[in-house]
């Protein structure tokens, strides 16, 4: 009898042991791997740009997820100096992302520039105001009732256009009939709409296929307004610096010039 539970003990313990050796020897379910994310505040004269350049930049990082709000750069650097989620900025001046610098929250305090904006008159393709041939001068014309430029307050593009409104001779002849969009897109759309007859929008705006076809437009000679140097930054709150970092050094490599380029911005370097 003793013999028989001795010999249950033993096997027992080979049992428990035998047991252990296999746990050991199993490989640990791995951590659900973290899904990398990325999102970014652009000026609204990148929306068709980006958006293009985003489906490249998707499909070679499957496993990131990339979201971008287009709004008015001067709206952006308020959010983003109050702490909105932001990763990377990119605005459509280069003033903005320098703000966010002397204030700390961009990282390595490096503010880099991506393109440099243009600005064009636009009017719908059934539209009376021959802008090809008038220039800034149909601003003046009396089909022109209503002419759509972004806020200057807080956008870039609204800036440039009461500049060169000004220098081209018009503005005091037309400043009451301007209405004014929160952002460059929502000025474009304005016109698009009928809301009004005629817009000052980005170039970038007037070639994308969504618009191309719809209208006219005559580019406002450089000479006419202050340059527009485009910069960007990556914040220091940015949850994942590198694919951040890696997102500007696609936006900045081959790739990227080529395409901004095809949206008709210049480049910083030309």
């Amino acid at each position: 009898m003793k013999g028989i539970v001795k010999g249950a003990l033993v096997a027992g313990v080979l049992l428990i042991v035998g047991a252990g050796i296999v746990a050991g020897l199993r490989t640990p379910a791995p951590e659900p791997t973290r899904k990398q994310t990325l999102t970014i505040a652009a000026a609204s004269d990148l929306k068709f740009a980006l958006d293009e350049l985003l489906k490249e930049f998707r499909a070679k990082h499957p496993g990131a997820n990339v979201q971008v709000t287009y709004g008015s750069s001067g709206n952006f650097l308020a959010q983003l100096s109050n702490g909105a989620p932001f990763d990377v900025f990119l605005s459509a001046d280069v003033a903005y992302p320098r703000e966010l610098a002397q204030k700390g929250l961009v990282a390595d305090n490096d503010v880099f520039l991506y393109a440099v904006g243009r600005l064009v008159v636009w009017v719908p393709k059934d539209s009376p105001l021959n802008v090809e041939s008038l220039g800034m001068k149909a601003l003046l014309e009396p089909a022109a009732k209503r002419i759509a430029i972004a806020n200057p307050k807080h956008a870039p593009y609204g800036r440039a256009a009461e500049a060169s409104m000004k220098s081209q001779g018009v503005y005091d002849a037309i400043k009451d009939k301007l209405v004014l969009g929160e952002n460059i897109a929502q000025t474009a759309q304005f016109v698009q709409s009928g809301s009004a007859d005629v817009g000052l929008i980005a170039l970038a705006l007037a070639m994308a296929p969504a618009m191309k076809e719809q209208g006219h437009y005559w580019e406002v000679p450089l000479d006419a307004y202050p340059r527009m140097d485009q910069g960007g930054a990556i914040l220091k709150r940015a949850e994942d610096p590198e694919l951040a970092r890696q997102f500007r050094d696609y936006l900045l490599g081959a790739e990227g010039k080529a395409l901004l380029k095809r949206y008709g911005f210049f480049l910083p370097e030309e």
